[in-house]
């Protein structure tokens, strides 16, 4: 074999395929998790995997942007991307497909295609599965979208979820009370989303001369632990900005009920975080799993994404990493085994076959000529004609 032919069979670094175990796995999370959506009332939307760019990455900021392939359509001579993300497809719809005029609760589950792994060892071609609640700008919204991602979290095994909270309105109420122009601005978040501490030390000392502003901005990475956090991000904000202090307001009273609803939920708040900063407008959250360093699901109010569309509605929402969740469960699902009939073109054989299908059994035919290897086949009884009547036998 030459090496060319040896290496026909690699995939590119970062794509993996799903062979039959794991997919069937993946298969039926993805199946559980549409029919928790839909049961809170959130009906399914299947996007393309391509649009044009000038719909898919308008509103989300030059992360997506470069996290998504581009190429040149042969019809029309426009760019088209590959979704790295589901969010302004839905956006989309809400605007102009799919409108409503009322709250409209989308829910999807489909690949996305990123250019560079979002974290090591992390996959380019993720299965998301999500929701996205557009026309509501009150915090019932917000509320609900986590309560959701709470839910069929633990519906699918992870009950153990940790979830961090925060809310981008802190940072742009410090950075505009601080009056930083734009390059300081970029230079401080820059540092920020590194949670750089002592470089953020030394950028503030040599940027920032009122010694009350350069006290927050230092402050600011260093807000994050349990509820205790928000009493002394109040105390620290309270002669400085409004904005903020509603901010911290708005996490209190969500965290208040989410705690309500499910008390052994471990909240951890960090108001530094600025996770999708550039689209998201309110709240932000993510869950982490023991196991898994990176989210396995995140999401927040992004309530100007569908102005690029002709309709600026609230919106916020939330996606799952089902190929993350896969590899965490614990208890994976037990499949039952099938069928294996032989060969034969005995006709009451085959309408033994499909009724036993209509019962929900998998029932594997064996083929003329081919060996019936039991652990391949994936059966553990078998088809028998006994006494003129064809029964199901241990094999």
């Amino acid at each position: 074999m030459t090496k060319a032919n040896a290496d026909r069979w690699l995939l590119p670094d970062g794509v993996e395929e799903i062979l039959p175990g794991d997919a069937a796995i993946i298969e039926g999370l993805r199946r559980r998790l549409i029919d928790i959506y839909r049961s809170w009332g959130y009906d399914q939307v299947i996007p393309p995997l391509i649009e044009y760019t000038d719909s898919l990455l308008i509103g989300m900021g030059s992360d997506i942007d470069l996290l998504t392939f581009k190429m040149t359509d042969q019809l029309s001579g426009r760019t088209l991307g590959i979704r790295a993300d589901i969010t302004p497809q839905t956006a989309r719809m809400d605007a102009h497909s799919c409108r409503r005029e009322g709250p409209n609760r989308l829910c999807y589950a489909g690949h996305v295609l990123h250019t560079k792994p979002q974290g090591p060892l992390a996959t380019r071609s993720p299965i998301q599965a999500g929701v996205e609640l557009f026309g509501e700008a009150g915090l019932d919204a917000d509320i609900e979208v986590i309560s959701l991602m709470l839910e069929s979290l633990g519906q699918i095994g992870l009950e153990q979820a940790n979830i961090d909270l925060g809310h981008v309105g802190i940072y742009r109420a410090l950075v505009d009370s601080a009056g930083l122009d734009e390059s300081q601005q970029q230079q401080y978040f820059e540092l920020l989303q590194h949670k750089a501490v002592s470089e953020i030390e030394t950028w503030v000392s040599a940027n920032i001369r009122v010694e009350e502003t350069a006290e927050l901005l230092r402050q600011l990475p260093r807000l994050a632990g349990d509820k205790t956090i928000l009493d002394k991000a109040r105390s620290l904000f309270e002669s400085v900005s409004e904005d903020a202090l509603a901010a911290i307001d708005e996490l209190e009273s969500v965290a208040e009920v989410i705690l309500q609803r499910y008390p052994n939920t471990h909240l951890y708040f960090d108001l530094g975080e600025l996770r999708g900063y550039h689209y998201h407008t309110g709240i932000v959250f993510a869950a982490f799993a023991q196991g898994q360093g990176q989210a396995i699901a995140n999401g927040g109010r992004y309530d100007h994404i569908g102005e690029v569309f002709g309709r600026a509605r609230p919106a916020t929402g939330f996606a799952l990493d089902i190929t993350k969740v896969a590899a965490l469960l614990a208890a994976k699902p037990q499949f039952k085994q099938g069928i294996y009939a032989p060969a034969s073109d005995d006709s009451q054989q085959w309408q033994a076959i499909q009724a036993l299908r209509a019962q929900g059994e998998r029932v594997v035919c064996g083929l003329a000529d081919q060996p019936a290897i039991q652990v391949e086949l994936q059966c553990d009884r078998k088809l028998e004609l006994v006494d003129q009547v064809y029964q199901v036998k241990p094999w």
